[in-house]
């Protein structure tokens, strides 16, 4: 048998539109050989495995999704720089067989790179239901490419497909070359161009000459970037200021609109020659769903519906997994504490590691939960309809659906939603949205919710609470992005046009590994960062150590150790309770609790005291840092509920906190700025200091006022 060491290795990309199935093409060739891991210097995920086949070790990567290499937002720069410079040994070009029209734009575009390819016409058992023929030996000349039919679901086409890669990468199989051409005046001058790229053997090595006269004649800002520092380019730019001005006179447009229409004209031409549909086009299943998920009357109240049964049996369902975590963490504690001997070696695992780290994975069945159904939605294809349901709400605070995209991406993480705002290609929509995506509930706030609601509320009233914190910071995102709109970004949005992908049932497997990234995002998160602040936390707890204050307890204990009225019950009582009064002390006298007393002036309106405080200072780190610490206080305050290491239970004892502080916190944490890393990505993509100062200053004032109303009002009515 040959060993692994031993076979060739053939690196793959699958390229395609988003919505082509590519991704659940990607999950049934690589199974259970997937890595997943962020693509360099963003938090974008990137996906590769591998399979085995004849003799060679296919590595396959799967792009991100996108309808061009004209590229904007960060996905479509990945796929774009990953394809030129990274050369791989074969484009597995994914086409959505039901709508092969949009999808072919992109097809011109890697046709122009004239690399090996094989072409995967996806979901045809949908083109076969939908009575679409298509000549595919004549569209396999005009493209260039082999094209295989296949069925992600079934794995249909699999084998061929490997095996048309494996004999195109050896050139056992030959490619038809491409009938793509432009016409006569751009011809000409990507010829001239061309000619003029090649006169630099190192940048003709590096790129296409061809491509990049293409791309150059369009005006690409990322190609012009890559070739201006050359001395070549005083003889590009000379060309291109002689080329340019001509198609104003010539066409009445430019380079880049001429050459678009080119490749339009290309695809419109190769589809009415090679593709008949039905002379009856019936309505279909998506049609009919449609009609109701998107009605102007009922899709809003649906989609709000959908929401509210999401955070019911995500609550609900994750009931009985946290408490089985939670007695594990307890036994591990105690087991901890029993084989260490007292001291602080003991403190640091048991109050810091164990306590902080495991106040945080409590929670993951909540976390798993919600990002299963949130990933099923948006593999039905119902969250695109989410977007055009929101944006007539949006319309009227001067956003549109397309902000609603970064703003559902808010839900799992602030990082990537600020990031998918490059899509808006206004600066004051692009700006506003980053401006509220705060206001959205990343997945790790959602511990401080559950810790909370478990705590002061009853688990009947446990979902409808969650639901209306959630909706509570869509509303204040929406009423925030009304404020910026007629202040500081007057103006009308652009034009809202968004794809909308037929209805299909997502495989379990794939829903699978999407919940399975987030939660491996969550576990990695209190394996690091959640580590160290609880160390930290632990240590700014325990120093500097009062000796007076040690001294004065002890000689307390020592006078009720000899007490003769009392009795050895009694004794024992009263020693424990001046032990977790100078445990409560020695915290106030700490780093930590000196910090938290100095906060505490600013926060005590809100109904927080000082261990609240340090709390939220350190989860400026990680939101979930926030229930860590709290989990660390409590750990070494020692006022922990008796017989419990349940972190709830203590806060629903503590006297000093109320459902109405509860409801409070929540919305301080649901509103103030998210974690250091997004403030950092708000400040690379706004571009300015202007506007960091703005949204941090805005994000918590609207945090502190609006905690101070919550507080103030439920001290009215529920007190």
């Amino acid at each position: 048998m040959t060993k692994n060491k031993e076979l060739k290795e053939i690196s793959v990309v699958l390229a395609g539109n988003p919505n082509s199935g590519k991704t659940s093409l990607f999950n049934g060739l690589v199974g259970r050989h997937l890595k997943v891991g962020n693509w360099a210097g963003v938090t974008i995920e990137k996906y590769e495995g591998f399979i085995e086949y004849e003799g060679y070790k296919i590595k396959i990567v799967d792009l991100p999704g996108t309808y061009s290499l004209t590229a904007y937002s960060p996905e479509e720069v990945i796929t774009r720089n990953y394809i030129i410079e990274e050369n791989p040994d074969v484009i597995v070009n994914v086409l959505d067989g039901t709508n092969l029209e949009r999808n072919l734009y992109l097809t011109t575009q890697l046709m122009e790179l004239e690399v090996n390819s094989v072409i995967a016409l996806n979901m045809y058992d949908e083109v076969k239901e939908q009575k679409i023929e298509i000549d595919f030996k004549q569209l396999e000349k005009l493209l260039g490419s082999h094209i295989i039919p296949t069925n992600s679901i079934k794995k249909e086409g699999f084998k061929s497909l490997l095996h048309h890669i494996t004999r195109v990468y050896t050139g056992a199989l030959s490619v038809p070359k491409n009938k793509l051409s432009f016409s006569e005046e751009v011809e000409k001058n990507v010829e001239r161009l061309t000619e003029i790229i090649k006169g630099d053997q190192t940048l003709a090595n590096k790129y296409h000459p061809r491509w990049l006269a293409i791309k150059l004649l369009e005006s690409d800002q990322l190609t012009y970037t890559s070739t201006k520092e050359r001395a070549i380019w005083l003889n590009i730019e000379k060309e291109l200021l002689d080329m340019i001005p001509k198609y104003e006179d010539m066409f009445d447009s430019s380079p880049s609109m001429t050459i678009a229409e080119d490749r339009h004209s290309f695809v419109r031409g190769a589809v009415k020659e090679t593709v008949q549909y039905p002379k009856e086009i019936k309505k279909t299943l998506t049609d009919y769903i449609d009609s109701v998920l998107i009605n102007r009357l009922l899709g809003l109240p649906i989609f709000l519906a959908l929401m509210w049964l999401i955070f019911q049996f995500t609550f609900k369902l994750s009931e009985a997994p946290m408490g089985w975590i939670e007695t594990f963490f307890g036994f591990l504690g105690e087991a901890a504490a029993t084989i260490i001997a007292p001291g602080l070696l003991q403190s640091v695992i048991v109050d810091g590691i164990i306590a902080g780290v495991g106040g945080v994975l409590v929670f993951l069945p909540s976390i798993l939960l919600l990002f299963l159904f949130l990933s099923f939605l948006e593999g039905t294809g119902y969250m695109a309809r989410a977007a055009f349901v929101v944006d007539k709400v949006l319309h009227k605070v001067g956003l549109h659906g397309k902000s609603f995209i970064p703003m559902i991406t808010g839900f799992g993480c602030s990082v990537p939603a600020f990031m998918s705002c490059r899509t808006l290609k206004s600066k004051a929509d692009r700006i506003t949205t980053m401006m509220i995506i705060p206001f959205m509930s990343c997945g790790a706030k959602l511990p401080v919710y559950i810790l909370l609601i478990g705590a002061f509320f009853p688990v009947a009233y446990a979902g409808n609470i969650l639901f209306a914190v959630y909706l509570f910071g869509i509303i204040v995102a929406i009423l925030s992005a009304k404020i910026l709109k007629t202040g500081l970004f007057k103006g009308e949005s652009e034009p809202f046009v968004m794809e909308l992908p037929p209805y299909r049932m997502p495989t379990l497997k794939a829903v699978l590994i999407q919940m399975w990234i987030k939660a491996y995002m969550y576990i990695k998160k209190a394996g690091t960062i959640v580590l160290l602040a609880s160390v930290v936390i632990w240590f700014a707890g325990n120093f500097p150590a009062s000796r007076e204050i040690d001294k004065t307890y002890a000689d307390k204990a020592h006078t009720v150790q000899f007490n003769q009225i009392l009795d050895d019950e009694q004794k024992e009582s009263q020693i424990n309770e001046f032990e977790n009064i100078r445990l409560s002390k020695q915290l106030e006298y700490s780093y930590a609790g000196r910090m938290g007393k100095f906060i505490e002036p600013i926060i005590r309106p809100i109904g927080f005291d000082w261990r609240i405080g340090i709390s939220l200072v350190a989860g400026l780190a990680a939101k979930e840092v926030v229930v860590a610490t709290m989990g660390t206080i409590y750990s070494l305050g020692g006022e922990e509920d008796e017989g419990s290491s349940d972190l709830a239970a203590s806060l629903r004892n503590d006297k000093k906190y109320d459902i109405a502080t509860a409801l409070s916190l929540m919305i301080f944490v649901l509103l103030y700025i998210p974690c250091l890393a997004a403030t950092v990505v708000f400040h690379k993509e706004a571009g300015a200091w202007k506007w960091t100062s703005i949204y941090i200053a805005y994000s918590m004032t609207v945090a502190w006022v609006l905690s101070f109303a919550v507080y103030n009002i439920s001290k009215l009515f529920l007190v």
